[in-house]
């Protein structure tokens, strides 16, 4: 028994392949969209030859053209097309490995992508992967009424009757093929109906059930007499001589044996026929890819050149766009030299004018300590104590003066430098005022000047001590030096609703016009002389206030009337209390 199951599946196998083309050759609703896409798209030629080469089931002229059309165009809808061309090409060539590769390839936006599956599935079946065909038709088949009537029922029914078959599943396989002969009985389609007949006859014979398979086995050698194809005639003779084989009946089994011999015969001479054809397509084929292949080295040449034209164009918009950079850099970078040119020449001049008037303030200094000291030594000749005393007062006035000097020379060139130690921290600012002020109650004694210190006792400020000092020595100098004889000095804090604190140093002096000021507040490098009867002043200690209040976060401002005295006032940042 076990020859008569392997060669009733054989059988079986080749009788889905009629089946298949036979539903090829089925005019449906997708040849009818195919030619309204063929005049829609009737410029595009290669779109064009490929669907009437399609329809005229030349499969390799197909091929030929849907791949020009896939090179020449990268349009999603005619590639589906054109993908689903080559998937049934293929498939007709027995080239399943090509064939499910290029169904594959189709997209779910396709508008018949669900016929493009049912062919996957058939291509599946040819290549024995009957899982997985089995699972693409079940899920068409969920569809149910919505199945697309592009979609042959009887032949869907009848490949999940060929799946559950090969997979050993008789009771489905029984199911779908006895639902699909009662769909292709309605209709008058006699090869269709044979095939489906011996595919039921195989799903009975393999199940030992010949009392079920004999009598469809008949019918399908009797539906064969009224078919034209021979390799059906062939198959149903050869069936019947072996079910009479196996039922001891010689006799009848040599006769449709005989005739199995008779339609091979017929199939052979059919067959040399069509490899003649064959052969003559194949030439054909040759001399087209020829032609192809011509076209194809043109087109190659035409791109090189192209490409040429395009790098070449590039490469000048490149060197272009490269020299108009490094212009803009050159003409940039000598802008920026340019510019530090002209601060180089403006620290030079302030460097020279620094010396210069530092100089100068030094040996003013010292010639007036020396003339000074004359008229000591005469004064203590003469036991003179009132002019002795005056003396001692002068030279200690000149001491102070250039002992300021040198210190704000030295705290400014630090300064510059970035040599000088910084450090911000809370510091108490009543504290801060009354240890500077101490050293510079003598002077104002001296002077006269009454002096009030109105600082608020519970502010901290966020600076560098010994620089917040250098500043305040600075001001309070400053206003010493300005201030009248038996005039005011006051030293307060303002209110403030930020996070400064304003601290205000004022004098009861002359004041200054608004030129001055504005010129005091500058942001400048360059130093100026301030004229006054008693001696001339560098500047220098009020560009290191300036430097010096901006390095800690401050702010500075002056407040200022000819002839109604000065208000220096310092903004700083409070302390942050945790």
């Amino acid at each position: 028994m076990t020859f008569k199951r392997k060669s009733f599946l054989i059988l079986f196998f080749v009788s889905s392949m009629a089946i298949l083309s036979q539903g090829i050759a089925k005019v449906d609703p997708f040849e009818v969209t195919l030619r309204k896409k063929s005049k829609e798209y009737k410029n595009e030629v290669n779109f064009v030859k490929a669907f009437l080469f399609y329809n005229q089931k030349k499969w390799d002229s197909t091929l030929i053209y849907s791949m020009k059309q896939l090179s020449a165009n990268k349009n999603r809808e005619l590639a589906n097309y054109c993908r689903f061309f080559r998937g049934k090409s293929f498939l007709n060539l027995d080239l399943f490995k090509q064939a499910k590769r290029e169904l594959h390839l189709v997209s779910k936006d396709f508008e018949f992508y669900l016929l493009a599956n049912n062919h996957l599935g058939k291509v599946l079946i040819e290549s024995r992967e009957f899982k997985e065909a089995l699972s693409i038709f079940k899920e068409i088949e969920s569809l149910g009424d919505n199945v697309p009537s592009y979609i042959d029922k009887c032949l869907l029914y009848s490949d999940i009757g060929t799946c559950y078959l090969f997979l050993n599943d008789f009771d489905n396989s029984e199911k779908y093929f006895l639902t699909a002969i009662k769909l292709a009985e309605k209709g008058n389609d006699d090869k269709v109906l044979m095939s489906l007949y011996q595919n039921i006859a195989n799903v009975y014979y393999e199940q030992y059930k010949d009392n079920k398979a004999i009598p469809y086995f008949e019918k399908a050698y009797q539906l064969s007499k009224r078919v034209d194809d021979f390799s059906c005639k062939e198959f149903s003779a050869k069936n019947m001589a072996v079910v009479e084989q196996n039922r001891n009946n010689f006799e009848k089994a040599l006769e449709y044996r005989k005739e199995y011999d008779q339609w091979k015969d017929s199939l052979n001479n059919q067959n040399k026929i069509w490899e003649t054809a064959q052969i003559e397509k194949k030439f054909a084929i040759k001399q087209k890819q020829k032609e192809v292949n011509l076209l194809a080295t043109e087109n190659k040449l035409r791109e090189a050149e192209r490409n040429s034209l395009l790098f070449s164009s590039g490469l000048l918009l490149v060197i272009l766009g490269a020299g108009f950079y490094f212009y803009r850099q050159k003409v940039k970078s000598n802008k920026i030299i340019l510019e530090q040119k002209m601060i180089l020449d403006d620290l030079n001049a302030t460097k020279d004018k620094l010396f210069s008037i530092v100089s100068h303030d030094l040996r003013s200094s010292v010639n007036a300590l020396k003339t000074s000291n004359s008229k000591l030594q005469t004064s203590l000749s003469s036991k003179n104590y009132e002019a002795l005393d005056v003396q001692l007062n002068t030279n200690n006035a000149i001491a102070n003066g250039a002992y300021n000097l040198l210190d704000n020379l030295l705290n400014w060139a630090l300064l510059q430098t970035q040599q000088s130690f910084f450090y911000q921290e809370s510091a108490h600012l009543q504290s801060i005022v009354k240890q500077v002020v101490f050293n510079y109650e003598p002077l104002m004694l001296n002077k006269g000047i009454s002096f009030q210190s109105n600082v608020a006792a519970p502010i901290f400020v966020f600076v560098d001590t010994d620089s917040f000092k250098i500043i305040l020595r600075n001001l309070l100098d400053n206003a010493i030096k300005f201030c009248s004889e038996n005039g005011n000095i006051s030293v307060y804090t303002r209110p403030s609703d930020d996070h400064f604190c304003y601290l205000v140093v004022e004098d009861s002096g002359l004041g200054m016009t608004e030129t001055k000021r504005q010129e005091l507040l500058a942001p400048t490098v360059l130093l100026s002389k301030k004229g006054k009867e008693e001696g001339v002043g560098t500047g220098l200690g009020m560009q290191l206030c300036k430097s010096l209040i901006d390095k800690n976060g401050g702010t500075f401002a002056i407040e200022t009337k000819l002839n109604q005295g000065t208000k220096m006032i310092i903004g700083l940042p409070l302390a942050i209390k945790l």
